[in-house]
């Protein structure tokens, strides 16, 4: 597999944008924090000052100053702002949560995070698509690597395993990701780390997309709440349609023993298990080849 190493991103560059410090002084209520733990329920972890972790929390920089924190759901003015695409995304990515595999070189990072419609609602059901560069700043451009796309759960949570990416000419270090709920527009947006040299001078920064960033063992861990310009139900009834992939599906479940030679569906395919084992989250059939394989 071959990668593209961009030298010269095809990217307009913008109006200048706020550097990373900008909105230092902006607070972050505690009604609106108070509005996020309700909205994502009793598992989002509360910290000792009645703060909500990671994700609610104000970013900051390497200074210590508060920087411009990520996107809360609050009063219907605070949606995750659109960015542009870029000359690397690829449509019809896999359909998987873990981007890298037994190798990989990079940073280890995790990104998690909930996704709210302007009413503060969890949104189930809703597509992600993630794309970056790997760890030397080039992007695959003839397969799939470091591409991937994803459905928020029943919580309206989502969870990347990835790598930090390198950096290129031009930009700082960033992450793409279109996100689009059932029968809606899709949002086209990047997330950036805190505290990086490059988010002065790069153009397209935005202090708004910043993620929540902190260290884990050999890796860091990032989270970041996207708030989508939509008000949330009880649902999904339509299926995401761009990129073209339903949402998955099917007789496989979570938690259940499985026998070597039982079937089960899974997203629109079947599959035969080969192991017997106790299924759990992450080994969905089309990511544990060992233990199913795929029979349409």
């Amino acid at each position: 597999m071959t990668s593209d190493t961009p030298t010269t991103p095809q990217e307009p560059a913008p109006e200048p944008r706020p550097g990373p410090d900008s909105g230092a002084d902006r607070g972050v209520s505690r009604k609106t924090l108070l509005r996020a733990a309700v909205a994502a329920g009793a598992t989002v972890p509360l910290l000792a000052t009645g703060g909500i972790a990671l994700a609610r929390d104000a970013a900051r920089s390497s200074t210590g100053r508060t920087l411009t924190p990520t996107p809360y759901c609050d009063d219907g003015d605070d949606l995750t702002p659109d960015q542009m695409e870029g000359p690397y995304f690829k449509p019809n990515s896999p359909l998987r949560t873990n981007l890298v595999t037994s190798g990989t070189p990079g940073t280890p990072l995790t990104v998690g995070g909930y996704v709210f419609g302007r009413n503060c609602v969890p949104l189930s059901g809703v597509l992600l698509d993630f794309w970056q560069a790997d760890a030397a700043g080039a992007y695959d451009m003839a397969g799939y690597t470091f591409r991937g796309h994803q459905f928020s759960d029943s919580t309206g949570a989502f969870s990347l395993r990835t790598i930090v990416p390198g950096l290129y000419p031009g930009r700082t270090r960033h992450i793409h990701v279109k996100v689009q709920a059932p029968g809606e527009p899709v949002l086209t947006t990047q997330l950036y780390f805190p505290g990086e040299p490059r988010n002065s001078t790069d153009m397209i920064f935005d202090p708004a997309l910043l993620m929540n960033v902190r260290g884990a063992g050999s890796g860091k861990e990032a989270t970041f709440d996207f708030v989508l310009n939509v008000d949330g139900d009880t649902g999904p009834t339509n299926p995401p349609t761009d990129p073209p992939t339903d949402p998955p599906g099917g007789t496989w479940t979570s938690g259940r023993a499985y026998t070597a030679g039982d079937r089960v569906t899974y997203g629109g395919r079947s599959y035969r298990c080969l192991q017997a084992h106790t299924s759990m989250s992450g080994w969905e059939p089309p990511n544990v080849p060992a233990l199913w394989r795929p029979e349409s």
